[in-house]
């Protein structure tokens, strides 16, 4: 009966992440490219010019991604090389798996 919980444990743990890069980095995108065209306005010569906090908002949710992906990125690896990533300090660290 233990193994089953486990397993049900295992799979929830997965569709948290799942739905935090698979889906939640999407929206944040999304958020992003909305944000910046809040306050956007259309020039005379038909260009388009961003509002200085739209592309603010834009850049720092883009940034948020950006960390998203590097941080998958380094788990992956850490784990090719047998190592595991620690987040004991708040910040992700390399530390030998036990």
């Amino acid at each position: 009966m233990r193994s089953i919980q486990l397993a049900l444990e295992g799979a929830g743990n997965v569709l948290i992440v799942g739905l935090l890069f698979g889906a939640g980095l999407p929206v944040i995108y999304a958020l992003a490219m909305r944000a910046l065209v809040v306050g956007a306005d259309e020039a005379p010569d038909g260009s388009v010019r961003y509002s200085p906090l739209g592309r603010a908002v834009a850049g720092l949710l883009v940034g948020v991604i950006v960390a998203g992906v590097v941080l998958g990125l380094v788990l992956i690896v850490a784990s090719g090389f047998g190592k595991a990533v620690s987040f004991e300090h708040v910040f992700p660290t390399i530390v030998d798996k036990k």
